[in-house]
């Protein structure tokens, strides 16, 4: 009969904390002043893609619940990303979501399924049986990274601000509506970018050590 082990604090970790910081990023401050703040805005968007859903599905995969993944979850899974990250960019839709309750809603929940389906199909691809199923999750986060920093320099370089949203709500008094945008496309460029980056590396890293390994055995 197989002994099924009590989660330890090793394996709760990551699920507690990336829970902690849905709670922060959604409860605290940051909704509001995000209505009127484009990089107060990313800084949630940032902080669930590329921070609490890495978490998560970390959580997820160190309580034994992650199953191997096809090749095929993780090519969906970064085309469901880059679909969700740069729809909710396109100036009517990222309007609404700063402007009425229930789009915003819609919009951050789709940012965490969009995180969570990503991250989750590049561990279970790294679970896989064949080189190809073992590559397509780290696959999976380097086209995401570098969809993201593409967006995030687009947003960044911009010559002017791209969203009405930059007039009509009060953006920081400190900044002028471009520069807030600016510092917005830096965060999803560093922080988004550099994450997935992160997570590709470590993925392509630990098949080229098993690999390694194999030869040598």
């Amino acid at each position: 009969m197989t002994r099924i082990e009590a989660p330890t604090l090793a394996h709760l970790w990551p699920l507690a904390l990336g829970l902690g910081l849905l709670a922060v990023l959604w409860l605290g401050p940051l909704p509001s002043r995000a209505r009127g703040s484009f990089s107060a805005h990313m800084v949630m968007h940032m902080g669930i893609v590329a921070v609490a859903a890495p978490l998560l599905a970390l959580g997820v995969s160190r309580l034994g619940r992650l199953p191997a993944m096809p090749v095929g979850i993780a090519v969906l899974a970064a085309f469901f990303e880059l679909v969700v990250v740069w729809g909710w960019h396109a100036p009517a839709l990222h309007d609404a979501a700063r402007v009425h309750p229930l789009v915003t809603l819609a919009e951050q929940g789709s940012f965490l399924l969009a995180g969570l389906f990503v991250w989750v199909a590049a561990l279970g691809g790294a679970k896989g049986e064949n080189l190809a199923e073992k590559l397509s999750g780290a696959g999976a986060l380097l086209l995401t990274s570098m969809h993201m920093t593409l967006l995030g320099a687009l947003l960044l370089f911009a010559p002017r601000p791209l969203y009405a949203c930059a007039d009509l709500c009060s953006p920081l008094v400190a900044v002028t509506p471009l520069e807030d945008q600016a510092a917005g496309g830096a965060i999803m460029l560093s922080v988004g970018g550099l994450a997935y980056l992160l997570g590709g590396l470590v993925l392509v890293a630990d098949v080229v050590r098993d690999r390694w390994t194999e030869a040598r055995s």
